[in-house]
């Protein structure tokens, strides 16, 4: 009986191993072909140009990369500047590696090179180079400074390492005011970061913006509570800072909720911003136990009393949005560019805003208080020939001085003399819209004066240096003429040719009875106008308005070295009162500048 059991055990086994045969092709060996490519190296992590920035001495990075043959893998290879940090010779798939857990945990301080290389069997090889940094580990440079985002590459506070959730598809522009990057706001797109750690008595926080005024309303930074059943704004706790149009202007205002109330600090037209003007603009506010100030560019634009601010269902740190919890006015994205965001746990001072924007900018910024919107620019010349906007002196050719027995406004007037002027680094003066404001009295002994130019070297005009007048950039303000009629006359540059401005008899003046005149002129993207005395001399049409290349120094009180080719130099003219704006000025707001303390 058990023979019979193991005899139909066999055969059932046969018939199993005869049946799976059965309908199968036999394994045929397939020629690859020949190997006719080198491996390819696809390299993710580190980026090429990445800085690596961690709070410790040295970081952990991890190395993602794909390598990929033809034919087979023989060999990949890891350097981390010249040292081995990974190989692989045995692969799961012969024809391709994918590795994205190799981690190295000792990168140092300085410039670091990663070096991927990859062999098939028939030798060839191929290698790709990563150049990264490790960036030494941020350290607080400001008492009380609790978050640091400069956007560099990321939206990671350097001081905590928390990374902002993103809403949206908000990115990186490699256009920025410091560093290599900025935050580039989109349609929907912002941060959030957990409130806790910014909930205390004193908060300040201070930034940059380059605007993007459309949409024409949107939050910036916002710690409020959710919005009510029917979708409005909660006021009554935490903060919002966000802007506004204001006649095609962009009005920055602070909310700040103090439990019972909240209070307004709404500058007006100080608190303003022209779109047009396409500059980094320093944002700061601070909120303490007892007033609220908000700050431009380091001038104080709005400031009151406050009796504390309350934080009660305040839940979330919103950047560059008012939503989630403050679109009940639709203050929702903003389009604009954001750089070097800090906040604090105090209410810093208007001396630490300034410091901070000396810091990031190389600006530095002085107490004067503009008067004018747009004002840019302000050298009284009362003793010293420093922009008070900067507190920076003008650089002196020759030997100009000041007089103090024949002034405007004021302690003295600017008194130019032979080859002598004044020369100012044309750093944040080139805006698309420019005006100049000034009083001047002729000195018309020598016939033609240059009163202020900003043009380009002529580095192709046969005599130069001494001899130059290239004038399809910038702007010369200049007179002709003789003892008895002077003519003013403007030319400015378009980029491919330049346009001017003479009045002829209209903008003339007699040096011998006009005494002090009231000069102006200003540039828009469609034309340019020339003031005497606040009335229109000359116009002309400036189709898509100033070029500004090459144009990098301004000249004050001559046309030297840049205007030098028809003999508009110095002479002993006297200016007061010198204006620049970063705006085209209206009619009747020049007037109301030659009318101002007088």
């Amino acid at each position: 009986m058990k023979n019979i059991k193991n005899l139909v055990s066999c055969l059932m086994v046969a018939t199993l191993f005869y049946s799976c045969d059965q309908g199968i092709d036999a394994l045929t060996e397939v020629d690859p072909g020949a190997d006719a490519s080198a491996p390819t190296i696809t390299i993710t992590s580190p980026a090429e140009g990445a800085a690596v920035k961690v709070n410790e001495e040295l970081a952990t990075i991890t190395v993602r990369f794909q390598a990929e043959d033809d034919i087979e893998l023989g060999s990949v290879e890891v350097l981390l500047d010249g040292t081995r940090i990974g190989n692989y010779n045995t692969f799961k798939d012969y024809r391709k590696l994918i590795v994205d857990d190799l981690v190295y945990d000792q990168l140092e301080d300085g410039a670091h090179q990663l070096t991927v290389i990859a062999k098939d069997l028939d030798g060839k090889s191929t290698s790709e180079v990563i150049n990264f940094t490790k960036e030494p580990a941020y350290i607080s440079k400001y008492p009380g400074e609790i978050l640091y985002m400069p956007f560099d590459g990321g939206y990671v506070d350097l001081l905590s390492f928390e990374e902002a959730e993103q809403v949206g598809s908000p990115a990186i522009s490699e256009e920025s005011l410091a560093g290599s990057g900025a935050y580039a706001g989109a349609e929907g797109a912002y941060l959030t970061l957990d409130s806790e750690r910014f909930k205390n008595t004193e908060l300040s926080a201070i930034f940059w913006v380059k605007l993007n005024a459309m949409p024409d309303r949107a939050g910036i930074l916002a710690m409020s509570p959710p919005l009510d059943d029917a979708g409005g704004n909660v006021l009554t706790s935490g903060f919002r800072f966000f802007r506004e149009n204001a006649n095609g202007q962009q009005r920055y205002k602070l909310n700040v909720g103090e439990g019972d109330k909240n209070t307004w600090f709404d500058g007006g037209e100080a608190a303003e911003v022209d779109p047009a003007s396409e500059e980094w603009v320093n944002l700061a506010f601070t909120i303490s136990g007892s007033e609220a100030v908000v700050y431009i560019d380091g001038q104080i634009v709005s400031q009151g009393p406050l009796g504390g601010i309350d934080w009660n269902d305040v839940n979330v740190l919103s950047i560059m949005s008012g939503e989630p919890n403050f679109s009940g006015w639709n203050h929702k994205s903003d389009l604009s560019l954001m750089d070097e965001l800090r906040i604090f746990d105090r209410a810093i001072t208007q001396d630490e805003i300034r410091q901070i924007i000396q810091d990031d900018s190389g600006i530095v910024v002085s107490d004067y208080p503009p008067n004018f919107p747009g004002e840019m620019f302000y050298m009284p010349f009362d003793g010293t020939y420093k922009n008070l906007f900067t507190d920076i002196a003008a650089d002196l050719v020759g030997t100009p001085s000041f007089s103090e027995d024949d002034v405007v406004a004021g302690d003295a007037s600017y008194m130019g003399a032979t080859d002598s002027y004044l020369t100012v680094p044309s750093n944040g003066l080139t805006p698309d819209a420019f005006s100049a404001t000034l009083w001047y009295k002729v000195d018309a002994s020598s016939g033609n004066g240059g009163i202020l130019v900003m043009s380009p070297e002529d580095t192709e005009k046969e005599g130069f240096p001494e001899v130059q007048n290239l004038r399809t950039s910038g702007f010369r303000f200049f007179r002709e003429g003789d003892a008895t009629r002077q003519v003013f006359k403007l030319n400015v540059g378009t980029g491919e040719s330049d346009v001017w401005l003479d009045g002829a008899d209209a903008a003339a003046i007699d040096p011998t009875t006009a005494g002090w005149v009231h000069l102006a002129f200003s540039i828009s993207e469609s034309d340019a106008v020339l003031y005497i005395n606040g009335e229109i001399v000359a116009q002309n049409s400036v189709d898509g308005g100033i070029d500004w290349s090459g144009c990098d120094i301004l000249s004050i009180g001559s046309g030297a070295p840049r205007f030098t080719e028809w003999g508009h130099l110095s002479n002993e003219s006297l200016i007061d009162e010198l204006r620049f704006f970063d705006k085209a000025l209206t009619q009747e707001e020049i007037q109301g500048i030659m009318n101002h303390n007088l």
